[in-house]
This record gives structure tokens, C-alpha cells and sequence, in this order.
């Protein structure tokens, strides 16, 4: 995928989903506890920080929330009253490359969509292009 990737020069891209990995300390609610868990270890962590350097993406999240103000789009289906303890992880993203970085308006999570009936462990994520 780096590779791919690297080759988009010039080619207007977004590039969103579950990637399964929180690559800030700000991204997980207990960084020091999540060191060894899937989804935020060093190699995960560092394999997302060179796709993202590959073709100079923006991750929206972090663009409209900056760090360290924790965003999280992922809680545990085990977790009884996941809202108390807000044991999150921010697992699902919305890159884009630089030249659509003016073109994004806003960019939210919905939180709300994890207390619905039947819900997913993941919540949506909206964002807003004028294109």
C-alpha cells in the first residue's frame, strides 16, 4: 500500500476506513496499557506513519481535532457501559492527499450511532468536501 501509495502524484485521492491501527498516544485511551495490544503497537504505529509520509496525506481527524484532545471512532463491545468508561481507540480514518485538503469543510465522528440498537463497535465518520 505504500508503494501504491507513493505512485499517486498528482492524482487527487481519499483514502478512508477501518485501518485498525491508533497511531497517537492521544488516539487510545490508556497508551502505556495499549503498548502491547493490537492497534497501537510501535510497529503498527511506525508501518502507518510511512504510508502516510508516502504521498504526504492528511488525516481530516487530525486535522479538525487536533492532538492531544483524544478522538476516539472505535469502543469495545465488551464493554458494559462503554460511554463511562470511554475505553476508545480512533481505528477508522479519512486521509486525503494535500491538494484536497482545501476542498474538506468539516470533518465529525458520531458518537451517538454506538448507543443505537444492533450498533457496530465502530461509529461513522462525516466528512464534508466541497467539491
Amino acid at each position: 500500500m505504500t508503494e501504491w501509495s507513493s505512485a499517486l502524484v498528482d492524482t487527487p485521492t481519499i483514502l478512508t476506513g477501518d485501518f485498525n491501527v491508533a497511531p497517537l498516544e492521544s488516539d487510545v485511551w490508556n497508551r502505556k496499557a495499549l503498548l502491547d495490544v493490537v492497534s497501537h503497537t510501535p510497529i503498527e504505529v511506525e508501518t502507518l506513519a510511512r504510508l502516510q509520509a508516502a504521498s504526504n496525506w492528511v488525516d481530516l481527524g487530525r486535522h479538525f481535532v487536533e492532538a492531544p484532545t483524544p478522538l476516539f471512532t472505535w469502543w469495545s463491545y465488551r464493554a458494559k457501559d462503554w460511554e463511562a468508561s470511554n475505553r476508545g481507540r480512533r481505528l477508522d480514518h479519512m486521509w486525503v492527499t494535500p491538494d484536497l485538503l482545501p476542498k474538506a469543510l468539516s470533518h465529525r465522528i458520531v458518537q451517538p450511532a454506538r448507543s443505537w440498537e444492533r450498533p457496530s463497535d465502530h461509529i461513522p465518520l462525516i466528512t464534508e468536501f466541497a467539491l
